[in-house]
């Protein structure tokens, strides 16, 4: 792995990090409309998937998809748009938080239902067999969508048509406020696979390397012709389900267990090592980062509405 990569990597979680950080900021202070679940402390998933992927590759992605957007190359000023539900967001203020989409740069939206993006996910990879252009689909979502029919359908359908997806269960061990452990048996949901005799693999969710390995090897399997993998991250939400949620259902130490392993520290800490980047280098990136976040804030504060006139543009059923 080349060290502009490794930079990127690094810049990419920091970006979706410093995004996550201001939107709960904003929401907080009653800047934001609508309801948000932030992504942090899960970025080298979506970041170490996403930089496996070409820019023509697909993604569908769930409640909790900032990060997964940002990833795949997404503007942080027409995101930040959306979520001020301006008429220069990615979706003209009317996707919001859980419905952000880009078709033209893969991202086939995130999704408000629990299991929402797996058929979608399934779909855009057989559109790719079918239309025989060489492209992947990447299927984030959680580990209690895991337990959704969605899962177990779109997931059989994909191994019997030998389909071009990898299947990314982020498993920060909560549906909500519920352990995962008191609703599903197997203590790995990549043994799973074993049911549809697929490749199961586990991946640790906080090495952005470890992650990009894993699912490099699982794309270019799929590129090739030899169907889905179902990629288990074992990660970690560092704030409740959703903003504003009482965090009563888990223990400080768990928390800050998790939080020891936070994945942009751990990597921080590691190119330092390696000599990638400098302490120096690290000022410059931060700096940068904060100009492009106070410049997409700008933007969504001063972005029009849309007009009345357009309510009904753009919606489909």
């Amino acid at each position: 792995m080349d060290a502009g990569l490794k930079k990127r990597m690094y810049t990419d979680m920091l970006r979706i990090r410093r995004f996550e950080e201001i939107v709960g900021d904003l929401f907080a202070k009653g800047r934001l409309p609508g309801f948000y679940h932030l992504y942090i402390g899960e970025e080298a998933v979506a970041v170490g998937a996403c930089s496996a992927l070409k820019p023509t590759d697909y993604i569908t992605s769930t409640h909790r998809g900032h990060g997964h957007v940002l990833a795949k190359g997404a503007e942080t000023m027409k995101m930040m748009a959306e979520l001020y539900a301006k008429a220069t967001g990615y979706n003209k203020g009317k996707g919001g938080s859980m419905h952000l989409a880009a078709p033209e740069i893969g991202i086939l939206g995130a999704n408000g239902i629990v299991g929402g993006g797996i058929p979608l996910a399934t779909g855009a990879a057989f559109s790719a067999r079918y239309l025989k252009n060489g492209r992947v689909t990447v299927c984030f979502f959680g580990d209690g969508a895991s337990n959704q029919g969605t899962f177990h359908e779109s997931i059989n359908l994909a191994a019997a048509f030998n389909l071009p997806c990898i299947y990314v269960c982020e498993n920060n061990l909560y549906g909500v406020g519920t352990k995962q452990n008191r609703v599903r048996k197997v203590a790995d949901i990549a043994d799973r696979a074993a049911g549809y005799a697929i490749p199961g693999v586990i991946a640790d969710g906080n090495d952005v390397e470890a992650v990009y390995q894993t699912i490099k090897a699982a794309v270019d399997r799929a590129r090739g012709g030899e169907g889905p993998t179902l990629v288990e991250c074992k990660t970690y939400r560092h704030r409740g389900h959703f903003e504003g949620e009482p965090d009563t259902y888990r223990s400080p130490e768990e928390l800050e267990e998790w939080k020891a392993k936070d994945p942009i520290k751990q990597y921080t800490r590691k190119l330092l090592a390696e000599g990638i980047v400098s302490e120096q280098d690290l000022g410059e990136i931060t700096g940068l980062i904060e100009q492009e976040m106070a410049a997409a804030v700008q933007f969504g504060e001063d972005s029009p509405y849309p007009t009345p006139e357009s309510a009904l543009a753009g919606i489909y059923a």
